[in-house]
Formats: structure tokens, sequence, C-alpha cells
């Protein structure tokens, strides 16, 4: 019996393998142990910006970021775009504010609650 750490799409599973002779197929032992748990998303928290968060309506990948730090935005202006279940998501200023603070970078997956940026 050898066993073996195999991953798969980043999932880790341990598995026992027995080796045969020739000829003959190879077949597993045991069933694939519980997958080791995925690595979670980064959920960054508004640092101390005094800022209103603008929270990521569901999980998704951070396809654009509109806006910068400083940043003067009025009601409806998209701040990011949001990649969720093959579909591009407008995330929107909701009023009139300033960009204290953005949180998330091209590219971030994010959690849904996770704040994307901050108003004030």
């Amino acid at each position: 019996m050898k066993n073996l750490k195999i991953t798969v799409n980043g999932v880790a599973y341990d598995v026992q393998v027995e080796e045969v002779g020739e000829g003959a197929a190879a077949a597993p032992v045991a069933a694939p142990a519980a997958p080791a748990p995925a690595p979670k998303a980064a959920a960054p928290a508004p640092a101390a910006t005094g800022g209103e968060p603008v929270n990521s309506p569901m999980p998704g990948t951070v396809l654009d970021v509109k806006v910068k730090a400083g940043d003067s935005v009025k009601s409806g202006d998209t701040l990011i775009v949001l990649e969720a279940m093959k579909m591009e998501n407008a995330i929107v200023a909701p009023k009139d504010a300033k960009v204290v603070a953005v949180h998330v970078t091209k590219g971030q997956t994010v959690e849904s609650g996770s704040a994307l940026v901050s108003l004030g």
C-alpha cells in the first residue's frame, strides 16, 4: 500500500493505492479522505478609515476597480465591477460621497459581505 496526497483543482486528498502485478489494473483501496478546507478568500475590513463601507452583495472576482482613494462619486456611479456566476455586476455608489479607501484589487476573490470601498 502506498499513501499518496493528490491535489485536484487546489483541493488536497489523502488516498491509499495498492500496487498489483503486471496486467492487472491498480485500484484505490480507500475512498479519498475529506478534502482539506479550501483557503478563504481575502475579506479585508475597512482599516480605521472612518468611512462607510460598500460591501460585496455576493461572492465573486473583482474584474475592475473604477475609483481610487480621494475620488468624488455621485449616487449610481460604478465603483467596482464584480464577476459572479459568469456575469459582470456593477457595484455602485449608494450616495454622493468621497472615496476614503479602496479595499480590493483587480483579480481578487471576495466573499459576500466583504468591504470593497469605504465612502465618507
